[in-house]
């Protein structure tokens, strides 16, 4: 196990009563306030109402960005920022899913910066400050209400970038499993698949000695597994929604990480996927994972696999290790297909043969010039495992 440091200052408030310290938090931090959020699933749910009652009660004065995209785009960060600094705004709370915390965390920065937001993600500026953020969440998936990253796209030169910084990681997060019970079935499975993705990313790795992780990761996708199926046959199941929320918190806020090279593999290809088609993020991952398993599946990576087939899915070990393998992989693939009801195909979700080619070599560049994940894949590698998903 490599050395490490590990510090999230996130105070998580979880819990079916928790909006009663909502205006005590922001106030630590400011009293002019940036709502962020997205459609009108907030509205329909009572949720807003709720918020604009305690800012009001408790003099907060706030303003408010909406119709962040599911796929966030640089636009809604631009007015974002325009909207701070006219208003002289000093918090941003983002009510949402990761799409509207991601977009948050870039408004917070790109306020301090003289350029573009998305200067940011291409790295032509660096976030040195940052407003405060606080977060409540509204959809169980990307893990942004618990670590400093954020994805963000711009349609101009379809491209879907990640970038972070530890001055956009949130002060706080109110985390109620009631608010997801509205989630509808696609979008439930869809943040199911990118808990584990997350969660399979931290933990394919090879010969690093972090025994405790991959069973915490373990831990994590068993959850997945167990209470994904009965939140989509039972929406309103507390339980259920709660295991998973609390899932998709600690599969990327960098435990799973420590100690270990984690250099991902599958999101790096399924960004160009919603960049160029802007198709649901988890979808993609679902449908991008069991072939990249298959592609990678080697003397080197066989014994990884077929680990995961026998502690996740409970997979009767036999001699054969390959066919072991393979089985796990059927067994993920079966688990996104059956249990999830997730289309594990590309032309299902609107993608043809057209642009693989042109992705493929996106993902690769966009990577340094190949993914270095547990196995380092070119772009040959990439179109290989895109036309193996069509």
């Amino acid at each position: 196990m490599k050395d490490f440091i590990f510090n999230v200052d996130t105070k998580i408030l979880f819990g079916k009563d928790q909006m009663k310290n909502l205006a005590s938090e922001i106030k630590k931090y400011g009293s002019r306030v940036l709502l962020a959020y997205g459609g009108g699933s907030i509205k329909r749910n009572g949720l807003y109402d709720e918020i604009i009652k305690i800012f009001e009660e408790n003099n907060i004065f706030y303003k408010e960005l909406s119709g962040i995209e599911p796929n966030p785009r640089v636009e809604s960060a631009r007015e974002g920022v325009k909207i701070v600094k006219e208003n002289k705004l000093d918090f941003i709370l983002a009510v949402g899913g990761g799409s509207v915390i991601d977009l948050s965390k870039l408004v917070a920065g790109a306020v301090f910066i003289d350029g573009d937001p998305w200067d940011i993600v291409i790295r032509r500026e660096k976030i040195n400050k940052a407003l405060p953020i606080g977060t409540i969440l509204t959809l169980a998936a990307t893990g942004s209400e618990m670590d400093k990253g954020g994805v963000i796209t711009n349609p101009e030169t379809t491209q879907k970038l990640a970038f972070g910084s530890e001055y956009t990681l949130p002060k706080f997060s109110i985390l109620n499993p009631e608010v997801t019970y509205s989630v509808n079935a696609k979008h439930t499975a869809a943040g199911v698949a990118d808990i584990m993705s997350h969660t399979m990313e931290n933990y394919f790795t090879l010969d690093d000695g972090a025994y405790m992780q991959n069973k915490l990761s373990e831990g994590i996708l068993k959850t997945c597994i167990h209470y994904g199926p009965i939140a989509m046959k039972e929406p309103e199941n507390y339980d259920a929604r709660a295991n998973i929320m609390w899932a998709s918190t600690w599969a990327i806020n960098g435990l799973l990480s420590t100690g270990k090279e984690t250099p991902w593999s599958v999101h790096p290809m399924e960004h160009e996927l919603s960049a160029f088609y802007d198709i649901t993020h988890g979808i993609g991952l679902a449908i991008l994972t069991p072939r990249f398993l298959n592609h990678i599946l080697s003397d080197e990576t066989v014994d990884m696999i077929r680990a995961f087939g026998i502690n996740v899915f409970g997979i009767k070990e036999t001699e054969n290790k390959f066919n072991d393998a393979k089985r796990a992989i059927s067994a993920l693939h079966m688990f996104f297909e059956q249990d999830m009801m997730i289309p594990m195909t590309l032309g299902e979700v609107g993608i043809d043969d057209e642009k693989l080619e042109e992705m493929a070599d996106r993902a690769a560049k966009h990577a340094g010039g190949s993914i270095k994940g547990v196995v380092e894949l070119k772009k040959e590698d990439i179109l290989e495992i895109y036309k193996a998903s069509l």
